[in-house]
Parts: C-alpha cells; sequence; structure tokens
C-alpha cells in the first residue's frame, strides 16, 4: 500500500471511530437540550451559530488557495516553501480574526430589534453571540496551523483531537443541562472547551512539525512575491459566500421568514443531515490532500482510474445516505423528539434531493479543487442571485419550501452540468462526453433505487413503524438488502465500483466468479 493510499485510509478510520460516537451523542444530547433548556433557546442558537458562520465568510477562501500553494512542497520536502506558505496564512488569519471580530460587534448592535421579543431575554443573546465570537476569532488567530497538517494527509490528527474535545464539552454540557437548566452555564463551557483545543492542539503541532517558523512580517513581504495566493482568493470568494447561502444559511432564512420555534423543529431534521454530511466530509477531508498529489504527479491514465474509482464510491454512500433517510428520517423524529416535532414530507423529500445534489457532486469538486480550478466565478454569482430571488420570492407564501427549492433551482443545472464539463475540458483535457457515458450507468441505477425506496417507505416502513424498536428492526432487515443489491447494480454496471472491489481480490474474485457461472 503506497504512503499516500495508507494515510488517506488512516484518515477515513479515525474520522470514522469520532463519527459513530458524535453520531449517537448528537442525537441524544439534542433531546436533553430541548426538554432541559426549551425549544426557544435552541433554536435561539442555531440561529446565532449561522450568523457566525455568515461573519466566517471574510475568510475569503484564503485556506483553500494556500492549501493548494502546500501539496508541492510537501511532496518535495521544502521546508523554506512551507514556512513562506504558513506564515502568509498566519498573517491574513491574523487580519480575518480582526474583521470577523468588528464585524461581529457590528452585527450585534441589530440584536434588540432582532431578538428583543424572546422571553431567554437580550443579555443572554449577547453573551452567547460574544462566546461564540471569540470562539470563532480564536480560531482563526490559533488553529489555523490545520490546514497543514490536512494537506500533509494527517488529518485524523485534527479529527483525533478535535473531535474529543467536542465530545467531552457535549457530555459536559448534557450533564449541567440535566441538572442545573442553566442557559448560562451551557455558553461558558462552550467557550472554556474551545480554548482548551487549541492549547491542547497547538502543543501538539510544535511536536509535529518542529521545524515549523511562523513569521508574520515575513508573511506579508511574501504575498508579493506569490501574486496568484490572492488571485486565486478573489476566485474562491464569490464560491465561498454562495456555499454558505445555499448550505449553512438555514436556520437564519428560517427564523426571517417563519419563526425561532421553527428554527428548533427544523434543526431537528438538519441535525440529521448535518451528522451525514459530515460523514461524506470525513471521506473526502481524508482523500482530499491524495487526489491533490496524484494531480501533483502528472499521470492521465492512473487520474482518471482513481476519479471513476472514487466515484463509485460516493455514488455508494449517496445511495446509503439518500435511500436511509428517504426510509427512516420521518419515522425516527416522530419516534425519538415526538409526534409534534415533525416537519411535511413535501420538506422531507426537498431536504433529500438537496442534500442529492450536495453529495453526488463532490467528485468533480475534489478533482476542480485539485486542479486549482477557480476561475469560473460566473456560476457562483449566478447561483447567488437566483437562490436570493427564488427564496425572497417563495419564501414569505411557503416558508421552509420555498427556502429549500431556493437553493435546488440555483444550483441543479450548475452542478450537475456545468462543473463536469469545466474540468474534463480545463482540468483532464477531455471531452465531456468521455464524463457522461460513464455517469449514465450511475444515475440510471440511483434512480432505479430511489423508486424502490419510496415504495417500501410509504408501503411498508411508514404503516408499521411507531417505535424506536420497530424502527430498529426493519432498519437491520430492509436496510441492509436494499443496500446490498444497489452495490451489486453498481459493480456489475460501472467500471468504477469493479476498480474499487479489485483492491479486495477475494471479494472481486468471488463476485465476478459467480458472474461467470451464470
Amino acid at each position: 500500500m503506497s504512503e499516500r493510499v495508507h494515510r488517506s485510509v488512516m484518515n477515513i478510520k479515525v474520522g470514522m471511530l469520532f463519527y459513530v460516537l458524535s453520531l449517537f451523542l448528537s442525537f441524544f444530547s439534542r433531546k436533553v437540550f430541548l426538554d432541559c433548556l426549551g425549544a426557544e433557546f435552541i433554536g435561539l442558537t442555531g440561529m446565532l451559530m449561522n450568523i457566525m458562520s455568515f461573519l466566517s465568510v471574510a475568510e475569503l477562501g484564503i485556506g483553500t488557495s494556500i492549501v493548494y500553494f502546500l501539496y508541492k512542497p510537501l511532496q518535495e520536502g521544502n521546508q523554506q516553501k512551507i514556512n513562506e506558505a504558513m506564515s502568509m496564512l498566519a498573517f491574513l488569519y491574523c487580519c480575518i480574526g480582526g474583521v470577523i471580530g468588528a464585524g461581529g460587534i457590528a452585527v450585534s448592535l441589530f440584536f434588540p430589534w432582532w431578538f428583543g421579543n424572546l422571553t431567554t431575554g437580550l443579555p443572554l443573546v449577547y453573551f452567547a453571540f460574544y462566546a461564540f465570537l471569540a470562539s470563532s476569532v480564536s480560531g482563526y488567530l490559533f488553529n489555523y496551523k490545520q490546514l497543514l497538517v490536512s494537506a500533509n494527509q494527517k488529518q485524523y490528527l485534527v479529527n483525533a483531537y478535535f473531535q474529543t474535545i467536542g465530545i467531552v464539552q457535549s457530555l459536559t454540557q448534557i450533564l449541567l443541562a440535566y441538572y442545573y437548566r442553566n442557559l448560562w452555564l451551557w455558553v461558558a463551557v462552550g467557550l472554556a472547551f474551545t480554548l482548551i483545543g487549541i492549547i491542547a492542539f497547538n502543543y501538539r503541532i510544535r511536536q509535529l512539525y518542529p521545524w515549523l517558523r511562523v513569521n508574520m512580517k515575513e508573511g506579508r513581504r511574501h504575498l508579493k512575491q506569490y501574486p496568484e495566493v490572492l488571485r486565486k482568493t478573489r476566485q474562491i470568494f464569490v464560491q465561498k459566500i454562495k456555499d454558505f447561502i445555499l448550505y449553512r444559511s438555514d436556520e437564519i432564512l428560517v427564523g426571517v421568514f417563519v419563526n425561532v420555534v421553527q428554527v428548533a423543529f427544523y434543526g431537528n431534521y438538519t441535525i440529521i443531515t448535518s451528522k451525514l454530511n459530515f460523514l461524506v466530509n470525513i471521506l473526502s477531508d481524508g482523500m482530499n490532500a491524495g487526489v491533490g498529489n496524484l494531480v501533483a504527479e502528472g499521470n492521465e491514465q492512473n487520474t482518471m482510474k482513481v476519479f471513476w474509482e472514487l466515484t463509485a464510491v460516493r455514488f455508494f454512500i449517496t445511495g446509503v445516505i439518500v435511500f436511509g433517510l428517504l426510509l427512516f428520517l420521518q419515522p425516527f423524529v416522530g419516534c425519538w423528539f415526538g409526534a409534534q416535532y415533525r416537519l411535511s414530507d413535501v420538506i422531507v423529500l426537498l431536504l433529500v434531493f438537496n442534500i442529492f445534489i450536495f453529495l453526488s457532486r463532490g467528485v468533480v469538486e475534489m478533482f476542480i479543487s485539485a486542479h486549482g480550478l477557480f476561475s469560473d466565478v460566473w456560476t457562483a454569482w449566478t447561483e447567488l442571485v437566483v437562490n436570493i430571488v427564488v427564496t425572497l420570492c417563495l419564501a414569505p407564501f411557503y416558508g421552509i419550501v420555498g427556502i429549500l427549492l431556493g437553493k435546488i433551482i440555483s444550483v441543479f443545472f450548475i452542478a450537475m452540468f456545468w462543473k463536469p464539463y469545466f474540468l474534463f475540458s480545463r482540468g483532464l483535457h477531455k471531452s465531456v462526453g468521455v464524463y457522461w457515458h460513464g455517469m449514465l450507468p450511475y444515475y440510471s441505477i440511483f434512480l432505479l433505487f430511489t423508486g424502490g425506496t419510496l415504495l417500501l417507505r410509504y408501503l411498508i416502513i411508514e404503516p408499521r413503524i411507531n417505535s424506536l424498536p420497530s424502527l430498529l428492526g426493519y432498519g437491520l432487515t430492509v436496510y441492509p438488502v436494499l443496500l446490498l443489491c444497489y452495490s451489486i447494480m453498481l459493480f456489475f454496471f460501472t467500471n468504477g465500483m469493479k476498480y474499487f472491489v479489485a483492491r479486495k481480490p477475494a471479494i472481486y474474485n468471488l463476485l465476478t466468479r459467480h458472474h461467470a457461472q451464470e
């Protein structure tokens, strides 16, 4: 096994371990927080965190552009170039921290108009927001070195430190919420654990890279020597703004067009979908640096083989997530949080379709980033404008349905058609017909199984599930059979899945031998 593959596997293994732990903990903590702290407070924290996400757009995509410049020096072991890149990053992130801090204070001036009617009171709103603001600014000032670790295919270290801190923080907050039900204490604990994580991680960085020398003054000077950093940053900036509005502004929009309590209701669904997206991010983060190194090697044949292999893996994961959500999302919310927290089936179907678009585009986006192709800024502007227009037109009348339609309509055509063309024509230097010829089996199989999943949900699952044990029973019987059939279809009708399974010769030989006998 090559070092690149070994590190990718390690990233995924460690990420999956913490994912499973945090997944179970998040559902349990959500239930405790709703019962002990109230839906209004949970909805409020969701909105405040989304405001912080909006302020974090000031990052401008600098991290992404710097990571692109780290791949080659890391491959060559050029410590001087790495120090120069990290010094630039330190200087820029220090500026960003200042901008976010000032922006947060400016935004907080409007809180009396936005949150003046909440029963929690404005002092708690300000305390919670400034705690979140301090955590965010501290991250930019002190945690920027995690980008070096990720670019060096050691994302598992980042996950190990920050996920461990996050799990301990959640357990502490659960206990305090259950016994004291003090909203102020809940917020203070979150800030304290952020500071603990910063100290622990930076101590580990000093051990891992003793030669790393970061000088912000030198970083400012190096920016003049690397104008491409700022050029690519400008290209990525609009993409960041667009991504925030499309994928991270839900709670703000629901709070504006519906109400704060509905933010908590909608959050019961998005906490599930965000954890599933986090699972995919674990896999992507584990492989992003590997793909970047692969592209840097310049082996065209191997690059295309890995592209189709990753496409097969991504579509299998997409099936696992989408089919699972279609079958069990509504029953789970009803059984765990209570039937009164369920939203309409239309909202759920639109939410799942939006997730499908996000997941299915992942491999193309991964290779676009690895090639440094950020120049199609017009697509981000188009998605952004269409999303805003559609949301403003539909959300006042249809609420959450209008918000989701704004996302879907704005992103569908560019994600499904333009981005593949852009990658194949500018990066891989092949006809886009090669892409569609390879993708047709994936979309056909996925569509077939989506129809079958909906039939299973409405004819079998929905009428019979009325408790968590019954949901678990059907999950352990129906769901594995569905996924097994789906994976077998992908194996026999796509080359990418054959490439992937061939990494395990025993399984590959078994499947091909059985197929030959038939």
